[in-house]
């Protein structure tokens, strides 16, 4: 069997650093890969964290791991996802418990 890496971004997760996320200070994030522009960001949020409004440039792609979130006045728990097409507005996106989640987009 021929096992070729081109085109592959394989992280040990242990290896990647924590960055902030958002504006707020109570989040923080890893990018555990990277392809074609597009990022897989694991994202802890803490309780109170206020995603920052945005429009999508490029669809964003999302599972809630742990926690809850109310994203765009619907309410998400573990298991919940969602994806949000191009040119979408992002104006609510809140936790009051903290959340653990997936985000995949395209900067």
């Amino acid at each position: 069997m021929d096992v070729s890496l081109d085109g592959w971004d394989i992280q040990r997760f242990d290896d990647v650093e924590w960055a902030p996320w958002g504006s707020t200070g109570k989040a923080r994030a890893k990018i555990i890969g990277v392809a074609d522009g597009y990022m897989v960001a694991l994202v802890e949020a803490d309780p109170g964290y206020t995603g920052d409004a945005h429009e999508h440039t490029n669809a964003e792609f999302f599972h809630l791991i742990e926690g809850s979130v109310r994203n765009q006045g619907v309410e998400m728990k573990a298991g919940d996802g969602f994806a949000a097409a191009a040119g979408s507005t992002h104006t609510d996106f809140t936790t009051d418990i903290g959340a653990r989640y997936l985000s995949i987009f395209k900067l």
